[in-house]
């Protein structure tokens, strides 16, 4: 006859996986800047051989991280807790944010050995499983209490936000490392970029009304119009579309619905 105890071991061990792997990924990320490999950090990459990528934002976005990690580090205490052991929302997400955990140790050390083709299919790695982390915590969609909210919702979505925008700034550091010169017309293909991430931040919005999630794109477009404010289209497009996605936080298209918390996990 099953115990108490094996029936609660898978969720034990996926709790500690998910722990280890988060506390994993923020020290490789620590050690990567301490000891880069190839003499170089990722940041000195990026203001050097990515130094013309117009869509890179300025030096202070990336201090987000800061944030992304703390909100990780809530995440996987809250999981830990014994009334999330056996909690099938946890049991999926806890594993795909370990699998996110890994993509990201290993971009940062694809990166760092530029291997930009690797990377970019690294930083899918990460994207893809944090998409489903979010759907498999139906964040924004079920009601959940004020702990909840702050440990695992908005840094589940702000991570969320950042590696979304990530993506579109690895895909511009990719094809500038293969030699594409965005068909001659670099500066348009980077409004066009912009566009993408203003709509994806208004998607997740209008669909989950996630103002965590559009907040991290509007952080990431004002530092990419400070850092091309010398390029007049890329400084006014993106300061447009920052100004365009804040106005769409704080008046929507319609009523937000209210969640009832009080009884939520």
């Amino acid at each position: 006859m099953e115990t108490s105890s094996s029936r609660q071991l898978p969720g034990i061990i996926r709790q500690i996986i998910t722990l280890v792997a988060i506390v994993g990924a923020f020290v490789i990320n620590i050690i990567s800047n301490i000891f880069p490999l190839g003499g170089e950090t990722i940041g000195e990459i990026s203001n050097g051989l990515f130094k013309d990528v117009l869509i890179i934002p300025a030096n202070y976005a990336f201090a987000i991280w800061g944030l992304i990690y703390l909100g990780l580090f809530a995440f996987a205490i809250y999981q830990l807790l014994p009334g999330q052991r056996q909690n099938p929302a946890f049991n999926t997400a806890g594993y795909l944010i370990t699998f996110a955990s890994l993509a990201q140790i290993a971009w940062v050390y694809l990166f760092l050995l530029r291997q930009f083709v690797l990377s970019l299919l690294a930083m899918l790695l990460i994207l893809v499983p944090l998409i489903a982390a979010y759907q498999a915590l139906k964040i924004n969609v079920e009601p959940v209490n004020r702990i909840r909210k702050w440990c695992v919702n908005i840094p589940i979505a702000i991570y969320l936000g950042w590696i979304s925008v990530a993506t579109i700034v690895n895909v511009a550091c990719t094809l500038y490392a293969l030699n594409w010169d965005g068909f001659g017309v670099p500066q348009i293909i980077t409004v066009v970029m912009l566009l993408i991430a203003t709509f994806l931040g208004d998607l997740v919005r209008v669909r989950r009304y996630d103002a965590a999630y559009a907040g991290v794109v509007i952080w990431a477009l004002i530092a990419i119009a400070v850092r091309h404010f010398s390029i007049p289209v890329i400084f006014v497009t993106a300061c447009a579309c920052a100004i365009a996605l804040l106005l769409r936080i704080f008046i929507p298209d319609q009523p937000r619905p209210v969640l009832d918390s009080r009884s939520s996990p």
